[in-house]
Order: C-alpha cells, then sequence, then structure tokens
C-alpha cells in the first residue's frame, strides 16, 4: 500500500490535472463547443486514473486493517458518496433505503456505543468510590486502634489520679466546713447591719415625715384665714386628711391591704358619694341624663388630672431623694415608699380646681351653664384622691376609656336600671370601669337605648356648634345656683 501512495505522489497526474483545469479556464470563452467539450473528457480521463489508483490504495488499506477494520468509514463516508454519485431514476429508491437503513445502523451503533461508554464512566467512578471507601474505612480502622490504646491509657492513669483525688476531696471537705463556719459567722453580722439599716432608714423616714409635718403646719400657720365652708366640708369627709393624725408607719401597709382599702373606698364613692353628688344636682338640674353625665365627667376628669399631679409630685420627690440615697433598695422604691407615707403633702385642692376648669369646657355639660360645678368639690375631692392613691400601686390602677355610641360589653359594664336591655350600644355612661392593666377588676353603669348612635351623632353636631362659645365661657363667671 505505502509503494502505491508513493506512486501516486510521485506521478504527475495530479499536477497535470491541475494544470489542465487551469488552462481550460482561461481559454474557454475562446475554444469552440467541440474544443471544450474535449477538454472536459481528457480531465474526466485523467481524474478517473486517479480515482482508480485512490480505489486501489483505499481496498489495500482495508485489508491491512484486518476483517472488520474501516466499516464504520465505509458505512459512514464510502457509501453515501457512491450512493449519490451513481444514484440515477431508475433505481434511485432502493439507493434511498439502503441510505435509510444505513444511517439507522449508524445511529444504533453510535447509541451503542455512548451506552457502552456511559457504563464504562460508571463502573470507573464505582470502583473510584469503592478505593475511597475501603480508604476510610483503613482511617477509620487504624483511628479505632489509637483511640482502644488511649482508652487503655486513660483507665491507666485514671485509676493513680482516683487515689490522689480521694485524699483531695477529703482536705476539700475539711476546707468547706471552716469556709461554711466563716459564711455563718459573717451572714449574722450582715443580718446584725441590715437590722441597723433599717432602723436609720426608719429614722430618716421619721425625721422626714416630722420635718414635713412642720413645714406643713408653719405654712398653714403663716396663711391661716377663715376657712370657706366649701373647704370645711371637703376637710372633713377625705379620708386623706384624717389619715395626717396617724403614725407615718402606719400608712406603709402592703400593697395587697392598701388596694383592698382603695377598692372600699371606690365603691362607697360610687354608693354614697355619688348619690349624695346627684341629690345636690337634682336641686338645679331637672334632667337625670345630665346629672349623670357631669358625675361621669367629674370622675373621669378627677382620674386624669390626679395621673398628671401624681407624676409631677413623683419627678420631684426623685430629685430630692437622688443625690442624698444610699443604701441598696433602689430609688424607685424609695420613691413611692417616700409618697405612700406623705400622702397628705398631695395639693388636692389645685387638683379640685383644675378638674372643675376642665369640665367648664366639656361641650358635652358646660352649655348652656346651669349650674356651678363647685357644689360637687367634695366628692371630686374624694375621687383626686383615691386616683392619686392608686397610682402608688403595683401595679396601678385607672379606669377604662368610655364613648357614646360604642357596643355595649358585658364584661366592662352593667346595665342601669332604666336601660332598654335589648339595645346593643351605649347612650351614655354613669361609672367607669375600674382596670389593673387590661383586666377588669370592677364593672361600670352605662345606660343603653334604642336609637343612641343617631342622638349620640347628633349630640356631637350640637357639640360643634357650642364649641365657638368654648373661649367666651372662660371669662364669663358661672351664676352660683346655691345659697
Amino acid at each position: 500500500m505505502a509503494d502505491s501512495l508513493r506512486r501516486l505522489v510521485n506521478n504527475e497526474c495530479c499536477r497535470m490535472l491541475q494544470e489542465k483545469l487551469e488552462t481550460w479556464y482561461k481559454d474557454y470563452y475562446m475554444n469552440s463547443c467541440d474544443q471544450n467539450l474535449n477538454c472536459c473528457c481528457e480531465i474526466i480521463e485523467l481524474n478517473s486514473r486517479i480515482q482508480g489508483q485512490l480505489f486501489t490504495i483505499f481496498s489495500l488499506t482495508a485489508q491491512e486493517g484486518g476483517h472488520y477494520a474501516g466499516v464504520e468509514t465505509i458505512k459512514s463516508r464510502l457509501l453515501p458518496w457512491l450512493g449519490t454519485c451513481f444514484s440515477n431514476s431508475s433505481i434511485g429508491k432502493p439507493i434511498d433505503n439502503n441510505l435509510s437503513l444505513f444511517q439507522e445502523s449508524l445511529e444504533k451503533d453510535r447509541q451503542l456505543r455512548e451506552l457502552s461508554a456511559t457504563r464504562e464512566r460508571e463502573i470507573q467512578q464505582l470502583d473510584s468510590e469503592l478505593n475511597s471507601t475501603r480508604v476510610q474505612l483503613s482511617m477509620v480502622q487504624q483511628d479505632l486502634a489509637e483511640t482502644e490504646m488511649d482508652l487503655e491509657d486513660t483507665k491507666a492513669k485514671s485509676a493513680t489520679a482516683l487515689l490522689a483525688a480521694e485524699d483531695e476531696i477529703i482536705h476539700l471537705k475539711n476546707q468547706l466546713k471552716s469556709l461554711q463556719a466563716q459564711e455563718e459567722s459573717r451572714q449574722r453580722s450582715l443580718d446584725m447591719i441590715a437590722d441597723y439599716e433599717r432602723q436609720l432608714r426608719t429614722l430618716k423616714d421619721e425625721i422626714a415625715v416630722l420635718s414635713a409635718e412642720k413645714s406643713v403646719l408653719q405654712s398653714r400657720l403663716s396663711r391661716s384665714r377663715s376657712p370657706s365652708p366649701d373647704s370645711q366640708c371637703s376637710r372633713a369627709s377625705s379620708p386623706v386628711q384624717k389619715e395626717m393624725t396617724l403614725s407615718p408607719l402606719a400608712n406603709r401597709l402592703n400593697s395587697v391591704s392598701r388596694k383592698a382599702n382603695l377598692l372600699a373606698r371606690f365603691t362607697d364613692a360610687y354608693t354614697k358619694g355619688r348619690m349624695e353628688a346627684q341629690t345636690l344636682l337634682k336641686r338645679y338640674i331637672d334632667k337625670m341624663e345630665t346629672v349623670q353625665r357631669i358625675i361621669y365627667i367629674a370622675t373621669v376628669e378627677s382620674f386624669h388630672v390626679a395621673k398628671m399631679a401624681f407624676r409631677h409630685f413623683k419627678i420631684r420627690v426623685r430629685k430630692t431623694l437622688t443625690p442624698g440615697h444610699i443604701g441598696t433598695e433602689s430609688i424607685e422604691d424609695v420613691v413611692t415608699d417616700y409618697i405612700i407615707c406623705h400622702l397628705d403633702l398631695y395639693d388636692v385642692q389645685s387638683s379640685v380646681n383644675d378638674v372643675i376648669r376642665a369640665m367648664n369646657v366639656n361641650p358635652k355639660i358646660s352649655f348652656p351653664p346651669e349650674v356651678e360645678f363647685a357644689i360637687i368639690s367634695c366628692f371630686i375631692k374624694e375621687i383626686c384622691c383615691i386616683a392619686f392613691a392608686m397610682q402608688t400601686l403595683d401595679p396601678p390602677l385607672d379606669i377604662a376609656f368610655g364613648a357614646d355610641g360604642e357596643i355595649f360589653n358585658d364584661c366592662k359594664y352593667r346595665r342601669s336600671c332604666d336601660s332598654d336591655f335589648t339595645a346593643p350600644l351605649v347612650f351614655y355612661h354613669v361609672w367607669p370601669a375600674l382596670m389593673e392593666n387590661e383586666n377588669i377588676i370592677m364593672k361600670g353603669e352605662a345606660v343603653t337605648k334604642r336609637g343612641a348612635f343617631v342622638r349620640c351623632h347628633c349630640g356631637v353636631a350640637i357639640h360643634r356648634i357650642c364649641l365657638r362659645h368654648r373661649f367666651m365661657a372662660l371669662f364669663v363667671p358661672r351664676r352660683i345656683m346655691f345659697h
């Protein structure tokens, strides 16, 4: 085969073929038809001789490869080319069928080769994983052997250390007993110091109370003048004024007892103080709804003003006590204890005046000015004292928010006797509910009637009309309707 290929290379047929093609191309338009055909025939004859030599080399090369060598190349390249070159109209369909069969066989052979290659890659991957697993297993076995050796060494060392630890434990027990004895003696001394500190704080509280009482008495003596009937009434009925005659230590009740006492006072204000205030207002106002609205708004405003006064009072006490604060008790606890012991320092009359001013500009009850709200100052003062004292509890007590036209809540209110028990909305409130955080601890009272929502909205419209007289009312003195 190599000789045939060498002869083909040394032969000048290929060069002659190229030269004839170039010459024919140059003289194509100058030659006649017969000359061009003769040139084409010469080129075909020369090309056929070259092809004959190439087919000879092709057959020799295929024979040298073996029985099945070169089959794929013959199928994929030679046979389709032969079918394309030698096809004609008479044998076109069989050749097409043969070509499709060849192509199908080639596709199947390609798929088989791909599958075999994929299978070989998977087998190689599994072999590599198996080898790595064997390596890991050998490493684990080696680690296990080393761990067993370490365990044996640890057991041997622990046996020797255990004997030494027993002696050390006995020594430590003896030291612990001595330290416990020292701790007991120190604890006794700390208890004695704590008792001394408590006695010292008690003495300081008593000194502060006495100094405060002294300053109050001095201020009263300097401002002594004849009391008005209203002030006499309020002084006689206020429980805070009664507490001033008691010992300061008697006022330091625990939170539970103070809470029970305040709840009882709040209940008395509802059952007794409210009825007394209604009796006073009925002398000048015939409409029961207006009377109850006035008492409810007075209660709400009293709580609001008392809470604000408590905040300001607490800030002043904190500023006063912080510079000289000593001991382990927090400053907040000291401030709270001081306020509990000195509730008589609360300027309740100023809060009463603030409540009356707020009621004078309230559009629900202040227009027209039917009555002077100072006639219920005793009731307002009691509510302010209760609300101020409730702020000293932990957690403090407060009243629930109420609005006319809201949905009636059985958990917060009970219906008054003149209510429509089928009405779903609140017409107006008679008494507020008492709350601790978010929990209702004492129900209030409300009036429910059909059409309350419409009437409340009409009332809002009337209030808007009356608001233009709001600032004028601040400068017009009210008529005194009582003797």
